[in-house]
């Protein structure tokens, strides 16, 4: 465990994860103001929970037989797309 995690304590980590989140919402509406991000951020008082991510990736793998010979391979091919800007 690293250093300022045995310093800073956990409610107040999961605190700043939870304000976090709150400021990535999808829609610009549900994202704190902040002014409000530091008294969330510096006060006990409970937070509104966070609503669906913009972006979620959920895995549900098959579960995997015990027969060596009958699991499965999941790979995927991941692209990258590199732009060059360049004056004219």
């Amino acid at each position: 465990m690293d250093l300022w995690m045995r310093l800073v304590p956990l409610p107040e980590i999961l605190r700043c994860i939870h304000v976090g989140l709150l400021c990535v919402q999808q829609a610009p509406e549900d994202r704190p103001i902040m002014a409000s991000v530091v008294l969330m951020l510096g006060g006990e008082r409970s937070l509104p929970q966070p609503k669906q991510p913009g972006f979620f990736t959920e895995r549900n793998l098959p579960e995997s037989s015990e027969s060596s010979s009958s699991k499965q391979r999941f790979s995927s091919n991941n692209e990258i797309t590199f732009s060059s800007l360049e004056a004219r």
